[in-house]
């Protein structure tokens, strides 16, 4: 689809989405123990409807099945009754956190009764645009509340009975609160979706989470910033140094735990001087995994079975499938990561400080892990509670981006008919002197 083709936003969901705005703002200026509260009654809400959200759920992995919906995508859809619980407590997590709203950043006397203050508030209006992943609605809609703002939320068809029946149950809880149930909005057409890509002016940050096609075309297609990922390609280096039992388990977790994850690794970087005592016994564990290894000349010749070609090293499978490539050493496999890397999560194992050092420094990414698995990439296991997403820009929010992510600042000047004419003139000279926070 070009540019000319996305479509000009209807008159319903203009109407919705200044809904959403105008409750945004009333939320922002909810007490701390206000949104608290709306969160409690969000959980409560969803926990009453567990089972008709199981249900909607299950009617979607039928219709998912029925189309032959690729494995990745299933695994992403399915929210059984664990993971439901679980993200129903996530939301009393979120509720728990610190208040992002109202943190005093900075706070200086520029001159005696003119002080400045640097104040954290919400951003206004999220726009996240998802596929498949039901759960992500109620991370989402737990932190967009938490942090003061509206969302405008739309996930992938085939998840639509799933993301129905949750944001049913958010929005009752809402109601029962004294935040506004207007404050979030599912939306449940390709064109909505496309449309929401042109209100600037009442959505301030799009948020993609889902291929790299959909990040793409949506970076592509506005004027609203975009927050996200576009690709998840996560390297594990076995150093010469390393601890090969150790190293092992970090990547059979790496790989395995959840392959449809965008923190999974795709590629395995093994020292030439391990890489036949690592493989001897990493080629068995993987098979026992299901995980089809593919791999260069050097590591083909030490038994993986499976060539790769130049496109695997560029690949996010999210799939059991791990691309293997032996390496001179640190400086080469960094070298492989900067070529082919997403900036996204990236891990060594070494027991040498110095290699540590030198990789931990050297590699640009949003996560870079010594000595464990890249699967620890979450927001949830970060202690945010939740995310929105995680983000591979340089600029912040960067990685799992969580409540600290959805604020923004204002600063505010208090005077007393101070004005820039005495200075200028040299009347009056500031004194810049730094208050308490």
């Amino acid at each position: 689809m070009n540019p000319a083709s996305v479509p000009e936003p209807s008159a319903e969901l203009l109407s919705r989405a200044a809904a959403v705005r105008r409750s945004a703002m009333a939320l922002g200026q909810l007490s701390d123990a206000a949104r608290r509260a709306a969160l409690g009654a969000m959980a409560d809400a969803l926990a009453a409807d567990q089972q008709a959200i199981l249900a909607a759920n299950q009617a979607d992995l039928d219709a998912a099945a029925a189309e032959g919906l690729a494995e990745a995508l299933v695994a992403r859809l399915k929210l059984d009754a664990t993971k439901l619980s679980g993200a129903i407590e996530g939301v009393r997590q979120v509720a728990a956190l610190a208040d992002p709203i109202g943190v005093r950043q900075l706070h200086t006397e520029l001159d005696a009764g003119l002080v400045l203050e640097r104040v954290s508030v919400p951003l206004g209006v999220l726009g996240v645009i998802f596929e498949a992943r039901p759960d992500a609605v109620m991370q989402i809609a737990a932190l967009a509340i938490r942090s003061g703002n509206g969302a405008l939320l739309k996930g992938g068809r085939e998840a639509a009975r799933s993301c129905a029946a949750i944001m049913a149950a958010l929005k009752r809880g809402l109601a029962a609160s004294s935040a506004s149930a207007d404050a979030l909005e599912l939306l449940t057409s390709r064109e909505e979706s496309l449309a929401l890509l042109k209100l600037d002016g009442l959505v301030d940050l799009i948020i993609p989470r889902g291929s790299n096609a959909l990040v793409r075309f949506i970076q592509d297609n506005t004027r609203i910033p975009v927050l996200g990922h576009a690709d998840g390609i996560c390297h594990l280096y076995i150093d010469a140094a390393a601890d090969l039992g150790e190293a092992l388990r970090v990547a059979i977790d790496s790989k395995t735990q959840y392959p449809a994850a965008c923190n999974a690794i795709e590629t395995l970087l093994l020292h030439q001087q391990i890489a036949g005592p690592f493989l001897g016994e990493a080629i068995p564990a993987f098979a026992a995994a299901g995980v089809e290894l593919r791999g260069d000349a050097p590591s083909m010749a030490l038994g993986v079975s499976h060539a790769a070609s130049d496109d695997d090293w560029s690949s996010e499978y999210s799939d059991l499938i791990l691309a293997v490539k032996v390496v001179e050493g640190v400086e080469e496999a960094l070298e492989h990561i900067r070529r082919y890397g997403s900036r996204h999560t990236d891990a060594i194992c070494t027991r040498d400080g110095a290699v540590a050092d030198r990789f931990l420094a050297a590699v640009d990414s949003a996560g870079v892990y010594l000595n464990c698995s890249t699967r620890f990439a979450d927001g949830f296991r970060y202690g945010f509670g939740a995310e929105v997403g995680i983000s591979t820009q340089t600029l912040p929010p960067r990685g799992p981006v969580g409540l600290e992510g959805l604020v923004t600042y204002r600063y505010r000047l208090r005077g007393q008919g101070h004005i820039a004419a005495d200075y200028a003139s040299g009347t009056r000279q500031f004194s810049h002197r730094s208050l308490p926070l």
